[in-house]
């Protein structure tokens, strides 16, 4: 399929278009259950119902997805204003409105942005929707957080991104479907040891509210997911920005960071974010 017919696809609900098959459309994954709380049309029957068994559960779960989203948007903002005008975004998920190099690029119009995700549809999408995009300035790979050098040192990484020059390392709603014995903090050092002081780092993470029945009634929503969620302590997620200057207000509740003014501040959100550079 040309891209030209991929994009066409794109137009259609998910459930009824082409889907590679290596596609599993049996299991919930996380990029499309995301999907679904955002009001996305990326997604099958059954990540929709992993998404409303979150919800049955925490009530304002697609609240706080969207809450995610729109930090990202404020974060990129903040670091394209700040002068960084290149993006490593891992764990991209299914592309839409509001995407990474869209928000750079308002601000930047030469941004360059690689997309980052393990899920071959989010990469069959990332790739159709950015057909007509300048390729010097945009990648999009098919690999692995828990594998950082098949990111770090694959040949269209290294085409797009100049690693002599700072990278935006953008990490939003990815390290919790990272295993306790996968090591996070490890994970994320080896992508700040590889870029040069005054790259950023951007992190949103989910968190255990303080109603422990709610917390583990929600977490089965991602029971048959292909990855499961492993919620950390604001310690924890506070610690993920070992050798990074952390940009006020700190690592906050997510729609706390450096809110505009028609954003929800009463929300209470199951995630942590945070934003800093490398020292």
């Amino acid at each position: 399929m040309d891209d030209q017919m991929l994009g066409a696809a794109m137009e259609e609900p998910l459930t009824t278009q082409w889907v590679p098959p290596e596609i599993d459309q049996t299991r919930p994954h996380p990029a499309r259950i995301y999907d679904v709380m955002i009001g996305g049309k990326d997604h099958f029957d059954v990540d929709r119902a992993a998404a409303e068994h979150v919800r049955k559960f925490v009530p304002d779960a697609w609240e706080m997805a969207r809450a995610n989203r729109a930090f990202l948007g404020r974060a990129v903002r903040f670091l394209a204003e700040a002068g960084i005008t290149q993006f490593l975004d891992i764990g991209t998920g299914i592309p839409g409105p509001g995407n990474t190099g869209e928000v750079a690029r308002a601000i930047v119009p030469d941004a360059r942005v690689v997309y980052v995700d393990y899920d071959p549809i989010v990469a069959v999408h990332s790739r159709a929707l950015l057909a007509g995009a300048d390729p010097a300035l945009t990648g999009v790979l098919l690999a692995d957080v828990r594998d950082p050098d098949s990111i770090l040192q694959h040949p269209d990484t290294r085409a797009v991104l100049d690693f002599d020059r700072p990278i935006a390392v953008l990490m939003v709603a990815l390290l919790h479907f990272v295993a306790p014995d996968e090591d996070a903090p490890g994970i994320v050092r080896r992508f700040v040891d590889a870029v040069v002081p005054g790259s950023g780092l951007v992190i949103a993470h989910g968190a255990l509210g303080t109603d422990a029945e709610r917390n583990a009634e929600a977490l089965k929503g991602w029971d048959q997911a292909t990855s499961r969620l492993y919620p950390r302590t604001q310690e924890e997620i506070t610690a993920l920005f070992d050798g990074v200057d952390i940009v006020a207000p700190g690592v906050v509740q997510t729609q706390l960071w450096r809110p505009e003014p028609n954003d929800r501040t009463d929300l209470e959100v199951l995630g942590r974010v945070g934003v800093g550079f490398k020292k």
